[in-house]
């Protein structure tokens, strides 16, 4: 029987360790919007490999953030839907590319830049 996560004190470490990958910060990106096949999150990605894409896939299903549904079709097809804990991490999201967004407005009027 598996273990669950020996979660840290700190809630800001708690966060990290769900979301500390930057792929999987890009997937919850990607599923805020509704399931996705695996393709089509390969293909909104970017440059990730189907392994790394497979690996943090697999972790974000085990920590409850996202659930795997397969299709008994041929080729088989497997979709990929948030969770309610997944989708708790939307204000999260929020906050990161509000962030990012005002960090890219300073450097672009920020002489040299």
């Amino acid at each position: 029987m598996e273990q669950p996560m020996t979660l840290p004190a700190c809630p800001v470490e708690t966060t990290l360790a769900l979301i500390s990958s930057r792929w999987a910060v890009l997937i919850l990106r990607d599923l805020m919007g509704g399931t996705k096949r695996f393709s089509e999150l390969k293909r909104s990605i970017g440059h990730i490999s189907q392994k790394v894409l497979t690996a943090n896939l697999r972790a974000m299903e085990e920590k409850g953030l996202l659930t795997r549904t397969v299709y008994p079709e041929v080729p088989p097809r497997v979709e990929y839907t948030l969770t309610e804990t997944g989708r708790s991490l939307s204000p999260v999201l929020e906050a990161m590319a509000a962030w990012g967004a005002s960090y890219q407005a300073r450097r672009k009027g920020a002489p040299g830049a």
